[in-house]
């Protein structure tokens, strides 16, 4: 197996590998052109040659990116389907227009980081931008896996470095405000028990009533609520650790059962029992309630607090917040909130607790000197 490089103009050089003969014996040969410095075309030539002694074929040069990143779509079964549906729009709305043109032998480094400062300008967040970079790079590693590619390019593109999103929480004073605020709402109990737990609003959404023990203050999350092109569905958790029982406070124990004869009556007045199967938080008849009509009434109902901008998932965060200021084990507040790990939820929200909250916490434990 041999490979040769010529240069073609000052900062161009054309690669040829010589990968043997077909079944009529005519001679095959590979090429790519590779711009930059040399150093770069002889990097290329040897990641050529070591594909080609791993038995990886070289790409034949008539797939371009938009047919593999179709075909990658096309692929995936490990996501949901408001995931898949995130992936399509970036992937036709965003990667193809500005790669997909390009032959998948042919991509480099340069398109990809090319393609960044131009997203950067249009403008996307960094965020978003590092985003893109790891959805393609998982379609170029599919590419790898399915002897498309020798190498995957994204691995020498450095993405944009996404800012943290600043996270708004809520302290005791607010919370009450919020609910003096929402009381009389049909989304007060909700509201409630989300910042008294911690659970997701669509975790939220798909409880049933079976899956509450209030004598035990206990839930147990079993399932999500998902909507995906105007169909809801419930279904399973996407990890483990989602899949979980949390313990409860007394008080939310105590409104829970409150508010489940206030469903009992209004069941009877509509001429039925209340089920185990039906929603915990459903409408007035039992049905779903869509997450985005909740999103946007709480919206509504923040504005009124004076709350501005405040969305139903910062009551997760104000939970959380709230558990390890008064103490809470990291372990308890992790498992509590389904994280994959208690170096997850304290890379989040340690930095929530001032020092001075955490020292006088330190204060009530320490003997005096």
């Amino acid at each position: 197996m041999k490979g040769s490089i010529r240069q073609k103009s000052k900062n161009s050089w054309q690669i040829v590998v010589d990968v043997g003969s077909d079944a009529e014996g005519k001679r095959q040969r590979h090429f790519e052109t590779v711009r930059g410095r040399k150093t770069e075309a002889d990097r290329r030539l040897r990641e050529l040659l070591t594909s080609l002694d791993k038995g990886i074929p070289l790409p034949t040069g008539k797939i371009t990116v938009a047919d593999l990143l179709r075909q990658w779509l096309e692929a995936k079964s490990d996501c949901g389907p408001k995931t898949l549906e995130s992936y399509q729009s970036i992937v036709e709305g965003h990667l193809i227009p500005a790669l997909g043109h390009i032959l998948l032998a042919k991509l480099q480094p340069r398109d990809i980081d090319g393609y960044y400062k131009k997203a950067l300008q249009k403008p996307l967040s960094a965020r978003s931008v590092h985003y893109h970079h790891r959805l393609l790079k998982q379609a170029l590693k599919y590419a790898v896996w399915q002897e498309y590619l020798g190498r995957n390019p994204c691995d020498r593109v450095k993405p944009p470095s996404p800012q943290r999103k600043e996270m708004r929480t809520l302290d005791s004073a607010e919370v009450r405000l919020l609910r003096d605020t929402a009381r009389g709402s049909r989304l007060y109990p909700l509201i409630y028990t989300a910042v008294s737990c911690g659970l997701r609003r669509n975790e939220l959404l798909a409880l049933r009533w079976r899956d509450v023990d209030l004598d035990e203050c206990s839930i147990s999350v079993s399932r999500s609520l998902y909507k995906n092109k105007g169909t809801v569905e419930f279904r399973e958790p996407k990890t483990s650790r989602s899949r979980r029982c949390i313990s409860i406070t007394e008080k939310l124990a105590a409104y829970l059962k409150d508010y489940k004869v206030d469903r009992e009556s209004l069941n009877l007045h509509l001429g039925r029992l209340l089920a185990l199967d039906d929603l915990v938080f459903g409408g007035t008849e039992g049905e779903v309630i869509d997450p985005h009509v909740v999103s946007h009434s709480f919206s509504r109902i923040a504005k009124r607090a004076g709350l501005d901008g405040l969305r139903f998932h910062d009551l997760r965060h104000t939970f959380a917040t709230l558990a390890l200021r008064r103490g809470v084990m990291p372990k308890v507040v992790s498992d509590a909130l389904g994280h994959a790990s208690v170096g997850f939820t304290l890379d989040v929200y340690a930095g929530r607790i001032p020092q001075q909250e955490a020292m006088a916490l330190l204060n009530e434990v320490l003997p005096e000197g």
